[in-house]
């Protein structure tokens, strides 16, 4: 590979990531949704069909190795930071009992939809893909809802402290650790072609790994934080212990035979809460892991997309996969809410949050397109539903509530948290 196309896919990648995400701000919606709609940009459905000569001479496929690597160590260090910053909400205690509700009916829900339409998807499928992999994979695809983004749409609505907003925020966090558990076991299932040895073989590595993890790392890395960033401000010798970590454990998985993110994310889990060192971590790696990295891996998914998903079919294909999506998330969410004591206007508001999935659903779907359970037209449609389903989460949320409780694009998060969901909202 020469460096002269890298550094011009670079160029072309981060221009246009940039001009999307400021579109998209000027629209009210968040960033990262321009910067996924820049891969469709890029891909072969806007610039490859424009451009085919220039957009063949630029992307030739042969290039774009460096591009992948480039995208899969953005994708472990986004999701190391996504671990560190998934906690338990204030006051999530006090309401386990209607978070859990929320979480479990906002994954069953989907779920089950999933499992239904799967049948009718199956056909555009990979060749010896069986049909229960397949499925539980469209299952959980559909069941993952976007953490960071949903907090910062509380945020600007000046939602976070209320009790509709905790228990959102709760039930989220409650939903994305189910949703990638089953992933996780079904990545394991599909194991390389191992069959049922493939997928013992991960699960009980998984097991083992979480153990370690947990009853090794955790400790002893709460010790190293606690003597040498005592400010939340690690020196340079522990943040680079704290990648070692996080890439020991992306390898770990990555070996099992699951994606490498999962690894990523358990490191990131198992630290202690700190909102100093997740603001210290955001300031020091967001400039190359949200600015560069990522547009890449955005890129790089544009660029897997097919215009024939929306050849005959495909397009109604491509519906029944939104439809599903939107009213799986947003009944289940709002089922869940209602039985935990919500009004009914409050409770489909908690649906809707709970329908933003952005960057976590390009997350599934590269595992699933790494993995082989699904190929170039499931990818695309599942993009599409993707940013769709975000867009979709503001309007919803102010048609179930009205506007008195939309403080709308122009309340901004606080600096720090405000630089983190810029590059982080997904």
């Amino acid at each position: 590979m020469q460096h002269g196309p890298l550094l011009l896919q670079l160029v072309a990648i981060l221009a246009t990531a940039r001009a999307c995400g400021l579109l998209l701000r000027y629209l009210g919606q968040p960033p990262v949704i321009g910067e996924m709609a820049a891969g469709l940009v890029l891909g072969p459905i806007v610039f490859g069909a424009w451009q085919p000569g220039i957009h063949a001479a630029l992307f030739p496929p042969e290039s774009l190795d460096g591009l992948a690597s480039l995208a899969e160590l953005g994708l472990v260090l986004f999701m190391f930071v996504v671990g560190l910053e998934l906690r338990a909400p204030q006051g999530v205690r006090a309401q386990l009992r209607s978070a859990g509700l929320v979480g479990v009916a906002s994954v069953l829900v989907p779920m089950a939809l999933g499992f239904a339409v799967s049948p009718w998807l199956h056909p555009y499928a990979p060749e010896g893909v069986g049909f229960w992999p397949f499925a539980l994979f469209m299952a959980a695809a559909m069941s993952i809802t976007a953490f960071p983004i949903l907090a910062r749409i509380l945020k600007e609505r000046a939602m976070t402290h209320t009790a509709l907003g905790r228990l959102s925020l709760s039930g989220a966090a409650i939903a994305d650790m189910l949703a990638w558990l089953m992933l996780a076991l079904v990545v394991a299932l599909v194991g390389e072609g191992e069959g049922h040895a493939g997928f013992l073989r991960a699960s009980v590595g998984l097991a083992v790994l979480a153990g370690v993890v947990f009853g090794v790392l955790r400790p002893l890395f709460a010790r190293l934080l606690r003597l040498h960033a005592a400010d939340g401000v690690p020196s340079l010798m522990v943040l680079a212990a704290l990648l070692v970590g996080a890439f020991s454990c992306a390898a770990a998985t990555e070996w099992l035979g699951v994606h490498a993110v999962f690894g990523a994310f358990l490191f990131g889990a198992c630290l202690p809460r700190d909102d100093r060192l997740l603001g210290s971590l955001v300031e020091r790696g967001e400039p190359l892991a949200i600015v560069v990295l990522m547009p890449i891996f955005f890129a790089l998914a544009g660029l897997g997309t097919t215009p024939d998903a929306f050849v005959g079919a495909g397009l109604g294909a491509m519906l029944l996969i939104l439809v599903v999506a939107v009213v799986g998330k947003v009944v289940g969410g709002a089922v869940g809410a209602r039985l935990s004591g919500l009004g009914w206007r409050d409770s489909l508001a908690v649906g809707a949050l709970m329908n933003a999935r952005a960057l976590m659903e390009l997350i599934v779907m590269k595992v699933g397109l790494d993995a082989g359970i699904i190929g170039p037209d499931i990818f695309t449609m599942l993009l599409v539903m993707a940013i769709l389903t975000t867009v979709l989460t503001g309007p919803l949320l102010t048609l179930f509530l009205g506007r008195k409780t939309a403080a709308g694009p122009g309340l901004r998060p606080p600096a720090r948290a405000a630089a983190a969901a810029d590059g982080r909202a997904d």
